[in-house]
């Protein structure tokens, strides 16, 4: 007798890269059945006229009230891609940015891999000498290729090792490959261990981290290796990362940006032995592919990548470092707006490991954390050698004549510097020619048409470009208001001072560092190569400020301290004091003492004055207090809600919709707004925000859980472009 209730058939239940917080049901394709051990894996659907990858989230039997599933159209994966602690915590935190759980997925996926294209084989690359290349080895001239077939006579060498054993190899191996006298080989991919230099000598306080950190190494446990400048947290990594290696364990190592990557690269692979991989946006889609597919299967053992990095697959993994934690670029600022040292501590203790935080200028939430005793606090306060703390000077510029913004006694200064045969570093967070163009006559400036705000003088004064939505056009040759000629670029960036400097000082080489100068592959490793260990001066932003070891610099000189004394955001003067702080300790970082000047029209701010005074820490604590007393974080939490539109109203009434669902579940909340964004339009699009804070980060969640689904059924929500984002570092 057949049965009254057949049981429903088993179905995927599958998560999507779409704007929608559910799954999707498919069943499996023609001839395959639905496995418990399905999750994890990759499947191409069918989704109204378009084919998605999507990842299979859970199995079950399909709902009998819904419509038939449609069959998936393919599964792409033998066996799961996202499994274990990566996919759990992958879950966590799309419940805590309250982003859609197949955004996030596909988020943590590379782009190849998103694509629906097979993961990737990851052998290793060697080269090795033709036979035409042994027989002739003998008879090539000296020079680099010459080298490089003395050095792989011997037999093939892996890439790794290449990079460990000769200075700019590859050029060489491409002239020998021209003439097939040496070919390039694939091999299987070992963990091979080499015998790497030792390192210096560990200080006191340096060993006392180190050993705190071994003790720690067997579960989980947050760790602030709190360092001044040039106090060799470096090298605490270093000696933390070979015992997870003894120990045949994968170490993840976070740094904020790209530049930091190739110096970085280059000290861990010198020092550690094995091969060490790299992460970062620079990198083709089949490089990072090929990195995170060699980690999952338990190949790679180390690797120094940027945020995107902490969604590596880690098996086996020993230990998480994270340097620069303090670093705003940790936060993703679009899409599943993520902060990567939040989720690396979230991972770090699902998989049971130390993770290892280390700044110069710790946040104010990790230092609050280690006062409450969530973090171990670890203090590094001298520089590692010989190394002394650079002095501090402040300039005042009050009625001072200015020279793109270089008062007369600090081009002294620099001259004195470079009298002394030694590097000089002109610190102004602006890149471009000058901030504005102006003119003199009626006071007329050149404003972004899709934004409120100026466009940025560029080329000498022949280009503006708007930093905000990248719009470009020629700069006009006399004043659209009143025809006049008196066009004048206002204030100074990067590129007028470097220009002034190189007439100022013309026997020196003048270097500009910035994102216009660092745009192609390992730009800025080049750029700092070629500038070596000459006299000379560097002229860069903020990505100088933060790591590169510059031996012979001895003069640090900071520009434009005002722009960052009076500001809406009440993280503008942590954000100012570890900039300056980080671009100080740049200087005097080998045997020559260093010099610090800081340009100001406010030397008697109190920012300032803390820190002159006192150091970061005073500041830090001074700032605290602040905080308690205003009720920022760390001591509340907080989320906003953005929204941008065509048109104002539509964005005023997405928020009042969303400020009104979160007032009906009657949580403890302060809400604010909604206001103007303090850029209320960019790109061609008004905006505007509300602001959420709760005193508890549970009452803060709790609220958006009970909320969200009224907000995302809306119909002003079909109206705007809206996001969540989950404690924001920028309100603007």
């Amino acid at each position: 007798m057949p049965d009254a209730f057949p049981t429903p058939p088993a179905v995927w239940r599958v998560a999507l890269p779409v704007p929608l917080p559910r799954l999707f049901d498919y069943r499996p394709p023609v001839g395959e059945a639905v496995e418990a051990g399905d999750v994890g894996l990759r499947v191409r659907v069918p989704f109204g006229s378009r084919e998605l990858i999507g990842i299979v989230v859970e199995t079950g039997p399909a709902d009998p009230d819904a419509p038939e599933a449609k069959p998936a159209l393919a599964r792409l994966d033998p066996e799961p891609v996202l499994e274990g602690e990566l996919l759990e915590s992958l879950h966590w935190l799309a419940r805590y940015t309250h982003a859609p759980l197949g955004e996030v997925l596909a988020t943590a996926l590379p782009a190849s891999l998103r694509r629906g294209e097979p993961l990737p084989d990851t052998h290793a690359w060697a080269w090795r000498l033709t036979e035409a290349g042994q027989t002739g080895r003998e008879r090539l001239r000296a020079g680099k290729p010459r080298r490089l077939a003395d050095v792989l006579h011997a037999g093939p060498l892996d890439e790794d090792r290449l990079d460990l054993e000769l200075d700019d190899w590859r050029a060489a191996a491409r002239a020998l490959g021209k003439r097939d006298l040496a070919e390039r080989v694939a091999i299987p991919a070992v963990a091979h261990r080499i015998d790497p230099p030792p390192g210096p000598a560990l200080h006191a306080e340096q060993q006392a981290a180190v050993d705190a950190i071994l003790a720690a190494r067997d579960g989980f446990a947050a760790l602030l290796l709190d360092g001044v400048t040039g106090s060799g947290k470096t090298e605490v990594y270093l000696h933390a990362i070979a015992d997870c290696l003894a120990r045949g364990r994968q170490a993840l190592v976070l740094v904020p940006e790209i530049g930091l990557t190739p110096q970085t690269l280059a000290r861990f692979r010198a020092r550690l032995g094995v091969p060490v991989h790299a992460l970062h946006s620079g990198l083709s889609d089949n490089e990072r592919a090929r990195t995170w597919t060699a980690f999952a299967r338990g190949e790679a053992r180390v690797v120094v990548g940027t945020r995107s990095a902490v969604f590596l697959p880690l098996p086996e993994a020993g230990l998480i470092v994270i340097d620069e934690e303090h670093d705003g670029s940790f936060k993703q600022l679009d899409g599943i707006r993520y902060h990567a040292r939040d989720f690396a501590l979230v991972r770090g203790k699902a998989l049971g490991v130390p993770v290892l935080l280390g700044s110069a200028t710790p946040s104010l939430e990790s230092l609050r954390n280690a006062q409450a005793g969530r973090y171990e606090h670890l203090r590094l306060q001298q520089r590692a050698g010989n190394a002394q703390p650079p002095s501090v000077r402040v300039c005042d510029v009050r009625k001072r004549p200015l020279e793109a913004g270089l008062s007369p006694e600090m081009l002294d200064t620099i001259g004195h510097a470079l009298d002394a045969d030694g590097q000089v570093l002109v610190f102004k967070n602006r890149r471009g020619y000058a901030p504005v163009l102006l003119c003199h006559d009626c006071g007329w400036s050149a404003q972004c048409q899709r934004c409120d705000a100026p466009m940025t003088v560029h080329a000498g004064g022949r280009r503006l470009q708007c930093h905000h939505c990248g719009a470009r056009r020629p700069a006009p040759n006399a004043c659209p208001d009143c025809g006049g000629l008196a066009l004048q670029p206002q204030g100074a960036g990067t590129e007028r001072i470097e220009e002034v400097l190189a007439a100022r000082f013309p026997d020196v080489p003048v270097m500009r560092i910035d994102r216009g100068t660092t745009q192609r592959r390992d730009a800025l490793e080049h750029a700092l190569a070629k500038f070596g260990t000459q006299r000379g001066i560097l002229v860069g932003t903020q990505m100088l400020a933060k790591g590169h070891d510059l031996p012979n610099l001895t003069l640090v000189a900071v520009v434009g301290v005002d722009e960052g004394l009076f500001s809406a955001d009440f993280r503008a003067p942590e954000k100012l004091a570890q900039l300056l702080i980080q671009v100080a300790g740049r200087a005097g970082r080998a045997q020559r003492k260093g010099e610090v000047l800081l340009q100001t029209h406010h030397p008697g701010h109190p920012l300032l004055a803390t820190l002159l005074a006192g150091g970061y820490h005073a500041f830090a604590e001074a700032e605290l207090e602040q905080r308690e007393i205003a009720g920022f974080p760390p001591f509340a939490h907080m989320a906003m809600f953005r929204a941008e539109a065509q048109q104002v109203d539509a964005c005023d009434a997405f928020l009042r919709m969303a400020r009104e669902s979160l007032r009906d579940v009657h949580a403890p909340l302060d809400l604010h707004g909604p206001l103007p964004a303090p850029m209320p339009r960019r790109a061609g699009f008004q905006r505007m925000q509300l602001l959420l804070s709760a005193a508890d980060r549970r009452s803060l969640h709790a609220a958006l859980d009970a909320a969200l689904p009224a907000i995302h059924a809306s119909a002003e929500a079909r109206k705007v472009r809206w996001s969540l984002d989950v404690d924001p570092v920028d309100l603007y």
